[in-house]
């Protein structure tokens, strides 16, 4: 199943909520998502593959019109769609451009969920709802707080109820069908974004140049790679500070998911405008 929405409505934090597990980053930042993450729930009774996608929108670089792609790609042939619309912010246009684009031709399930809903009043959830609904034509309408886990076991119930039967696609202990390497160079690139502002997080992206282990340790050489040089001083800091930050935040997530010691060793370096340069991002995996 294939989960789609805007930029920014909770898209990944619901994915991780549903399957129990921390398979996606998050943050603040708009376009966080930029790959076609599927996340695994596995039960006694069923397997479920959650497809988390990059927030569909009007791009402006090469880099954004890839993402799109993804999104278009990860609604074929899936049994539900579930388009995620955020309550809090107030469902509208470009929640509407989704629909449209991605939701209205699709022989799926067609699930909205409300996101947010413990950002907002009560007393604001009956128009939300009301607007959800004049969004399209839907087999569920679920208000969640993918964030505080309301409503999310509801919507699981529901979704598992839309499953088709068939046997696993997945070994029951996998929890994402994405490398290792990748998921390491995602836990860098989130908290490279928790520290950077304005069109800094959208210019960063992760190398991993080197990755080992030996015994109880786990070796990683990596670049973040930025857009101008004016972006490399931001992310290094006074006196490399920010850069500490980051690789200290990021050490911590690492040893979480490998369950080993972590050398991290980060640089930062400049691959001038690579949102637009077709071989700058096949090399970054775009």
């Amino acid at each position: 199943m294939a989960v789609v929405g805007r930029p920014n409505v909770g898209k990944s934090t619901l994915v991780n909520a549903l399957v129990g597990e921390k398979v996606a980053i998050v943050s603040d930042k708009p376009q966080t998502t930029r790959a076609d993450i599927r996340a695994i729930l596995s039960t006694d009774a069923a397997q479920i593959v959650f497809t988390d996608t990059p927030g569909f929108h009007k791009p402006r670089t090469l880099l954004g019109s890839r993402l799109n792609e993804l999104v278009a790609d990860a609604v074929d042939g899936v049994d539900v769609v579930i388009l995620v619309v955020d309550g809090s912010a107030g469902v509208g246009r470009g929640d509407a451009f989704v629909y449209e684009r991605q939701v209205a031709s699709t022989r799926a399930a067609r699930f909205c969920v409300v996101n947010k809903e413990d950002a907002f009043a009560h007393a604001k959830m009956i128009p939300q709802l009301a607007a959800a609904h004049a969004l399209g034509e839907w087999d569920e309408i679920v208000p969640v707080s993918a964030a505080r886990g309301d409503g999310v076991e509801r919507l699981r119930e529901l979704i598992l109820a839309r499953m088709p039967e068939g046997p696993p696609l997945f070994p029951v202990d996998e929890v994402t069908d994405q490398p290792l390497e990748t998921r390491v160079a995602e836990l860098i690139r989130e908290q490279a974004l928790r520290v950077t502002r304005e069109e800094v997080p959208h210019s960063v992206a992760i190398e991993i140049d080197e990755m080992e282990r030996e015994g109880d340790l786990t070796r990683i050489h990596a670049s973040i790679v930025v857009e101008r040089d004016s972006q490399k001083g931001i992310l290094i800091g006074k006196g490399g500070a920010t850069l500490k930050t980051i690789g200290t935040e990021a050490r911590a997530e690492i040893v979480r998911l490998l369950g080993t010691k972590v050398y991290l060793d980060l640089h930062v370096k400049v691959l001038k405008d690579w949102q637009r340069d077709p071989k700058a991002l096949n090399r970054l995996g775009y």
